[in-house]
Formats: C-alpha cells, structure tokens, sequence
C-alpha cells in the first residue's frame, strides 16, 4: 500500500483549463489525495503530464471552439499518443466522441467513435431534463466486461454517483461501455473505456467517497 500512496503521490496530473468546467473541486480532491497536480491552459504542459484530466459544464459547441482557440486539441491527442491515462468528466467525457448533436451537429475530439444526443422525452411525468441528482452505475448488458483493473474498481454494481447532464453518449462499440445508467426511457453509458481513454458521465468529485475512489483508481492505472 506504501508503494502505491508514494506512485500516486509522485505523479504529475494535469487539470485542463480551457474557461469551461469544475476545475477547483476536482483539483481539492486530487490534494486531498497527495497527488501533485495542476490546473493548466499551456499545450506544453498538459502534452507532457503523466495523467490527463478534461473537465466540462458547458455547451459543447463552445467547448470545443476553446480548446481550438487553445490549441489543447493538438496537445491532447499527442498526449493519448503517448498512451497515458485521459479521463473526461461530464462534458469532458461527451468531448472525447466523435459528434454532438446539441445546437446542430458538431464534431468533437473523436478519441471515442460514437455520438452524444439529447435525451429522450422521460416516460415519467416526474422525470426532468436535466438529470440532476444520484444515480446508479451497473455493468453494461451484453457485455462481459468486469470492473477489474479499470476506474471502477472495487466499486460495487448499482454504485450510486451524482448526475448534472441533458445529453448522453453512445459509443458506436459497445465494448466500450464500461458501466451504463438508465433514466426515464434511455439507457445510456455513464463510464467509457477505450484503450488509455476513460470518461464519466457523472462528477466524481461530487459523489462522496465512490467518487474519491474512481479517482484513487485512474491514479493507479
């Protein structure tokens, strides 16, 4: 256990800053945890991190015009390629796929082939857009993927994680479906995993100690 408190504590975690996410809350949690890390716009510096954070609330569409702006889409994709662990959260995981329908179809990172839409109508009247609020991760039907060695680890089925969203993704693979959620009608993936790429629909950071975990575990990969 001393090895992996002194591993996770001598890595260098880069927060992307591009204007648009929860990047304070995230980075308490990484200090709370020992691990250095830093809240960053510079192209250098998030190419050259050991962990790569893409935090998100927002509009897509704007998302993506600042990280053009930026030039963090450059940095980033050079940062996958060296296959380091990226982790996208809220809108920084719908960033990773290939497209968002919000405000017309725009084209997003495309690390993940798939698209992020709308909702559908809830079938309950009681059901609102945006989801807002807790909610449970299990695994994927039809896949036979475990939680073993991946940000889930530990964390049982039916995790309960919070939720502030009003699109949802679909990877085109559904192997890469690493848990999924269901709310009203749709049934949507809430976790990612594609090769070094990892993204949550829901805050970590918001969802008390299941959420410490995810982030203990993306640490440890």
């Amino acid at each position: 256990m001393q090895n992996i408190i002194k591993t996770m504590s001598t890595q260098n975690v880069t927060i992307i800053d591009y204007g648009m996410g929860n990047l304070f809350s995230i980075q308490s949690v990484f200090q709370k945890l020992g691990v250095n890390v830093t809240v960053s716009s510079d192209p250098q510096i998030i190419s050259n991190s050991d962990k790569l954070i893409l935090p998100g609330v927002g509009a897509f569409q704007k998302a993506m015009e600042e990280l053009k702006k930026r030039n963090h889409i450059e940095a980033i994709n050079e940062f996958v390629s060296k296959g380091k662990p990226l982790m996208g959260i809220c809108l920084g995981m719908q960033l990773l796929f290939s497209q968002s329908e919000e405000f017309g179809l725009e084209s997003g990172l495309n690390l993940i082939p798939g698209k992020v839409i709308r909702f559908h109508k809830p079938e309950e009247n009681s059901l609102k857009i945006p989801h807002i609020g807790w909610n449970s991760i299990n695994q994927p039907k039809n896949n036979s993927r475990t939680w073993d060695n991946t940000i889930l680890k530990d964390l049982p089925y039916g995790t309960q994680l919070y939720f502030v969203h009003s699109y949802i993704c679909y990877p085109d693979n559904k192997e890469y479906f690493l848990a999924e959620t269901s709310y009203g009608s749709d049934t949507f993936c809430s976790v990612v995993n594609k090769d070094n790429i990892w993204g949550c629909q829901s805050h970590p950071e918001k969802s008390g100690s299941s959420g410490i975990r995810i982030y203990e575990n993306f640490l440890q990969l």
